[in-house]
């Protein structure tokens, strides 16, 4: 069985920590923040150990933030540039100083001490991102001090370390997983757009990947933005360009969005017949449905087509929400009747709760629903 996730947060971490910390300030009580750190952690989850560790730096680091972050600062590992390397390295052992996911509550408590004090708690932060990531612990001085931050973005667009360069896109992300939201870009992404446009052509893929999550993310909101994005940066794109804004447009994709399935060349409907077939017609959870596609082709020349289905799910109330899963990209020859298999389950899972009722699959075929199909869930 695999080592929970909330692990790689543990007392041999928080150990290493106070060593280095200790270090780096003999004056610092390595003691009483492990016990501090470690009181019950093992009952937390992931986010609630880095919560419990920032709480016990905060009770042990110097109270003046400047010479604490001088502290954290001189206790950190060395830079490790190649981001593959470093991402390896965060669930080891820290012996060259603080590195890997131990920084989280390190972010964290410059996020509340330095809340105050922003241009030092930048400069620490741009220290820290280089041994993990501030990606989490930016985004409160977004929210506070946002003509500063948004000043230093810039300035970070030419730094020479990927990471720095990767956190001015992934700290300003509107929608970033396990982080807090940024209200204030889900409802307007402008001030974070010059700020992609320069990386989009980065050389490290390690900050093209996080430019293509933040435009996902602000398509969510403002699909028509990303739908202009791609209208004036995918033609004559290079290869590297594509792939960033192939992922970026993922979402979308899957929506059936028309104008971004244009932008890729896939917006043409179906010339010829499409059915679904989905078997057995009722199950329990736990086992699955399989769906039967039949596509039929009175074209006179290839269809590319991207076919995808949309689980409509019963909910308690009775009414059904959809989601769409990712099916096939395919080239159907002319005259061609090409027949799609696929196994779809309904094994429990944390992130979706199952309710007994009709419920329906349709499929979709470069974006428009083709054709429907009814099954009973029991509980």
């Amino acid at each position: 069985m695999a080592e929970p996730f909330k692990n790689l947060i543990n007392p041999d971490r928080v150990a290493e920590a106070g060593a280095h910390l200790q270090r780096a300030w003999p004056g610092f009580d390595a003691a009483g923040f492990q016990a501090l750190a470690c009181q019950g952690l093992e009952a937390l989850e992931m986010k609630a150990r880095a919560m419990q560790i920032a709480d016990a730096l905060q009770a042990t680091l110097p109270a003046d933030f400047g010479a604490a972050a001088t502290v954290i600062e001189a206790a950190l590992a060395p830079v490790v540039e190649s981001p593959e390397a470093l991402q390896e390295g965060w669930a080891g052992t820290a012996a060259a100083g603080l590195s890997g996911w131990i920084l989280w509550p390190v972010g964290e408590f410059v996020a509340r001490q330095g809340i105050d004090e922003p241009q030092r708690a930048l400069q620490a932060l741009q220290a820290i991102t280089q041994r993990f990531t501030a990606e989490f612990a930016i985004r409160p001085f977004i929210v506070r001090h946002p003509a500063l931050v948004f000043d230093t973005l810039a300035q970070w667009l030419h730094h020479p370390s990927a990471h720095v360069r990767r956190l001015v896109s992934e700290g300003s992300r509107p929608r970033l997983p396990w982080g807090l939201r940024l209200q204030a870009l889900v409802a307007d992404p402008t001030p974070t757009l010059a700020l992609l446009r320069a990386l989009q052509d980065d050389p490290s893929e390690y900050v093209r990947r996080s430019v293509a999550n933040h435009l996902n993310d602000i398509a969510k909101d403002h699909p028509a933005r990303v739908a202009g994005w791609l209208a004036e940066h995918l033609p004559g794109a290079p290869p590297e360009r594509r792939a960033l804004l192939r992922h970026a447009s993922r979402s979308l994709i899957k929506a059936g969005d028309a104008a971004v399935l244009a932008a890729w060349g896939q917006a043409e409907p179906l010339r010829g017949r499409a059915a679904l077939a989905v078997a057995p017609a009722r199950i329990r959870v736990g086992e699955a449905i399989t769906l039967g596609i039949t596509l039929a082709s009175t074209a006179p020349r290839p269809q590319h087509l991207v076919i995808d289905y949309a689980v409509h799910h019963a909910k308690a109330d009775g009414q059904r929400t959809a989601k769409v899963f990712k099916g096939w990209v395919i080239d159907l020859a002319p005259g061609e009747q090409r027949q799609l298999d696929k196994r779809h389950s309904f094994r429990p899972v944390t992130v979706r709760r199952y309710h007994p009722g009709a419920h329906a699959v349709d499929l979709r075929v470069n974006g428009q629903v083709l054709a429907q199909a009814e099954f009973l869930l029991d509980a």
